[in-house]
């Protein structure tokens, strides 16, 4: 497996042009899975086709040689961003394969990493699994061999992807992580996804009883997937994807204003609180980025401060674009509607108000801004 070699800013290969390249035909196509909810293979199939789908896997998986982990987190929110301003559902898609590409590039053995490169050489997307109902999700012993017992919930792509690292829980220990098949029909449960956005996400469960667990299948040593701060300071990923959104948004708004809004003050006002909005959003998510990169000992309270700045920004841009477009905004087939069906569901992370209360226990003992610039 050959390795990519990364190109300079002025590349012609730049991952912003190359999602540039596919906006356009992404977001047709969204606009069909959004209609008729069903997995977007094409889609994926499109980002695969532009290597994408490839990009952040570990090296020896045939993924992009970087200068440094800045500069990956930088290329990689250029491309969650532009794919989720694209199609949110596909970003949320594609936001868990990068999940996954990253555990197999700190955690994955030699051999686990040149699988990895195979399955990319086929086109397949990968996805990361830790919610799941009572009881959770198990490691069964039965003689010398070991199985999976329980489901997954919330399972983005369920029988769609090609394969899932779940999370599972031993018998005795911190949680271990197993990389599974994802897309058996007959474990699939859809029926509960019945929602308004991020419709093509497929986000349901998956029964993972029986799947046996072996060395060959086990990604990193126990623990490994709730290592901090990579666990929580990935959450600056995630946030990405909704930026995109937040954009795309912006910039619907901007092409449907009409004449009349445009001559007129007060509307102008409305854009410009749009604008600081999102820009300000984007400020907050690259400096996440930034951090996680470094490891940075406050990296996760940045992301934990930054899903709330998103947030805001996100729920702000909604409705000045809504009070700016007036009620062609709610019209079916209308991409200003689609994105912000898809952006209220996807603003709905788990746990906000504690994620923002942990941020501030930590700027309350010290600016964790540093970096020379502490305001205490």
């Amino acid at each position: 497996m050959i390795a990519q070699t990364a190109h300079d800013d002025t590349g012609a290969t730049s991952v912003r042009e190359t999602v540039l390249a596919l906006h356009d035909r992404l977001a047709s196509l969204g606009e069909r899975y959004d209609a008729v909810p069903r997995f977007p293979a094409d889609s994926l199939a499109l980002i695969a086709r532009s290597s994408l789908h490839r990009r952040y896997a570990p090296v020896a998986s045939g993924g992009q040689a970087f200068a440094s982990v800045a500069q990956e987190n930088l290329d990689m929110l250029d491309a969650l961003r532009g794919v989720g301003r694209a199609d949110l559902s596909l970003g949320r898609l594609f936001e868990g394969h990068v999940n996954a590409l990253k555990l197999f590039d700190w955690y994955g053995t030699p051999g686990q990493q040149r699988v990895l490169g195979e399955q990319l050489d086929q086109g397949l997307f990968y996805g990361v699994w830790a919610t799941e109902p009572a009881p959770g999700v198990t490691i069964e012993q039965e003689g010398p061999a070991e199985h999976l017992q329980g489901q997954k919930a919330f399972a983005t792509g369920a029988g769609g992807l090609g394969f899932a690292v779940v999370t599972a829980r031993p018998q005795h220990g911190p949680r271990r992580l197993v990389v599974i098949p994802a897309n058996h029909a007959d474990r699939t449960d859809l029926s509960d996804w019945r929602v308004r956005g991020m419709r093509a996400t497929g986000s349901g469960r998956y029964d993972v009883s029986g799947i046996s667990v072996t060395m060959a299948n086990t990604l990193g040593e126990p623990g490994d997937y709730d290592r901090e701060p990579r666990f929580t300071a990935g959450a600056w990923r995630f946030t990405a994807v909704q930026l995109g959104g937040i954009e795309g948004l912006l910039a619907e708004t901007r092409s449907a204003l009409s004449d009349a809004a445009r001559a007129d003050p007060l509307q102008r006002a409305k854009f410009a609180e749009a604008v600081v909005a999102a820009r300000t959003a984007g400020l907050w998510v690259r400096e996440a980025a930034l951090r996680a990169a470094s490891e940075d000992p406050d990296a996760s309270a940045f992301a934990r401060l930054t899903r709330g700045v998103v947030e805001r920004a996100g729920l702000d841009v909604m409705e000045l674009s809504a009070r700016l477009i007036g009620t062609r905004s709610a019209f079916d087939g209308q991409r200003i509607d689609k994105i912000t069906r898809d952006l209220s569901l996807y603003l709905r992370q788990a746990g906000p108000d504690y994620a923002r209360d942990q941020a501030a226990i930590v700027w309350l003992d010290h600016d964790a801004w540093g970096e020379g610039d502490a305001l205490w």
